[in-house]
């Protein structure tokens, strides 16, 4: 006969990994039974995520819009975010008025909203209508990162340099955390493109994010773009995050395209 402790075991998911199956029906019945039980199953805001403090590589998929593609509008974007196993953690939506998507076009302001596999947004980017030119040393691109929604974590801010694109990771106070260093050019066309993330005096390296070359008729003809996120496992949370939503500035300012603009 298995031990009392055996028996009340439960199985443990990998890190990283998709929460296993339940049967709703039955979970619904045993929280509302047991008030403390339902107390405790408050989903945790403390963090921004449970996945990204175990990612040393986050894959960031832009979902291909057939709609944009056949009318050669822009339409809000969507984005899925996987680890390195291809699983997807996580899902972001794009939140902006549509005259502003077409007018505006990659300078658009927007929100970007992050939610997990059970539908709770985790991560929640602003991004405000901003100036994007390298002769304009004034008003240049931002977002601002909350992480839970309602806690401002990190800003991701513009550099002016007249020859290559640069950013910083600023913490919540605005003081410079990391620095992204961009290529001097940044078209893709038949390779990948990388920026790099240093220290603030930008003598070490300590990760990248890249836009992954997809191949000619993709890069032409739709505006679905694929990146990756290369951080040390052991890299702060808010910091992960704050990279997420570079990664999503970028799109926006490099690689946002579509028939419209052939």
């Amino acid at each position: 006969m298995a031990s009392k402790e055996s028996q009340n075991q439960k199985p443990r998911g990998l890190p990283g990994s998709l929460p296993p199956a339940t049967n709703p029906d039955q979970s619904s019945r045993e929280v509302s039974s047991n008030p403390r039980k339902q107390a405790r199953q408050q989903p945790d805001t403390s963090q921004p995520s449970s996945f990204l403090p175990t990612l040393d590589l986050i894959i960031i998929h832009q979902q291909v819009e057939l709609l944009g593609m056949i009318l050669g509008t822009e339409t809000s974007n969507k984005y899925e975010i996987k680890n390195s196993l291809g699983q997807r953690i996580y899902f972001a939506v794009e939140e902006s008025i549509c005259f502003n998507r077409n007018v505006c076009s990659t300078l658009r302001a927007c929100t970007l909203r992050i939610t997990d596999n059970l539908g709770r947004e985790v991560i929640t980017v602003n991004r405000p209508l901003r100036c994007n030119s390298c002769w304009c040393p004034c008003y240049l691109q931002e977002l601002e990162i909350q992480a839970p929604p309602g806690t401002i974590v990190g800003y991701v801010a513009q550099k002016w340099g007249p020859f290559q694109p640069k950013f910083t990771i600023q913490n919540a106070n605005k003081e410079d955390i990391l620095k992204i260093v961009g290529p001097c050019a940044t078209c893709g066309c038949f390779g990948d493109v990388d920026f790099e993330v240093k220290t603030v005096d930008e003598k070490v390296t300590i990760g990248k994010i890249s836009k992954y070359w997809s191949g000619f008729v993709n890069d032409v003809f739709t505006n679905a773009d694929n990146f990756g996120i290369h951080v040390p496992a052991d890299l702060d949370v808010t910091l992960k995050a704050a990279m997420i939503g570079a990664c999503f500035l970028f799109d926006f300012m490099f690689f946002e395209h579509s028939l419209a603009g052939l």
